[in-house]
């Protein structure tokens, strides 16, 4: 029979329920997960009450809102409000996406926030994205060439520049690495979505000289090939980006220069 071992403090436990607010009328619950490296306790589930009424309409919305009104402890990333940074990305009703988006009218019920899955927690829903970010630095992320700089920019014909379409969209919101069933046992080698992603944006460039070199450092049995098609990446996207494509188009390009 096999034995798991849990590592430490890996159990949810329920936490504190705090008080509606008074004389709402319209009244969403929330169960957000609570946990610090300030203390020794399991992570905990608290659960609040948001009054729409006074409260814009999307997740960030309410936990700002929590977080002004009812608890000023809660813990989370967010900066632009717009979709654009990628800093609310967290676990929203069992999907990855980002909380500033996500309207609190597209879930029945009681709405659940986590953090995004298999990370490290900092804080609360403040995920440790270090790895992440070393994967995405590891691609080389910038144009490389060998001939002289032009005087003026390097010159990109309209049907070139729309090859990148679809890659540079990426926000680094880390929505798709962490919905990867692929990364969760591997992350510590297998680059993930949006770091490949990434990659082929650099391959797709027309401007870039380094293709040979860019594949050469991509050319292992986990950094590239632990893909398995699965697509939670493409589904997670919230973007609408499909990581699964560009790794797919790499695998493509590592066949061709072997013929």
């Amino acid at each position: 029979m096999v034995e798991l071992t849990l590592p430490k403090n890996s159990k949810i436990t329920e936490g504190k329920t705090w008080k509606r607010p008074t004389g709402a009328r319209h009244v969403t619950a929330f169960r957000v997960y609570r946990w610090s490296p300030d203390d020794d306790a399991n992570p905990r589930m608290d659960t609040y009450f948001v009054d729409r009424d006074d409260c814009a309409p999307m997740i960030l919305d309410a936990l700002i809102w929590i977080k002004n009104k009812i608890d000023p402890t809660l813990t989370f990333r967010r900066s632009c409000r717009e979709g654009v940074c990628g800093s609310c990305a967290m676990n929203i009703d069992g999907t990855n996406t980002l909380a500033c988006t996500k309207g609190m009218d597209e879930i029945k019920g009681t709405i659940k926030v986590y953090p995004l899955p298999h990370m490290s927690v900092v804080k609360d829903l403040v995920p440790d994205m270090t790895n992440f970010y070393a994967q995405y630095a590891s691609i080389e992320p910038w144009l490389k060439t060998k001939t002289p700089t032009p005087e003026k920019e390097w010159k990109q014909s309209h049907e070139d520049r729309q090859k990148i379409d679809g890659h540079y969209e990426c926000i680094l919101c880390a929505c798709c690495t962490t919905s990867c069933p692929s990364y969760w046992w591997n992350s510590d080698r297998y680059l993930g979505p949006a770091a490949l992603l990434q990659a082929n944006r650099w391959l797709s460039d027309s401007r870039d000289e380094a293709t040979g070199e860019r594949l050469d450092n991509l050319e292992d049995p986990f950094r590239l090939y632990r893909c398995h098609t699965i697509m939670n990446c493409a589904k997670a996207c919230p973007k609408g980006l499909n990581p699964a494509k560009s790794i797919a188009e790499i695998k493509k390009r590592m066949v061709e220069r072997q013929v």
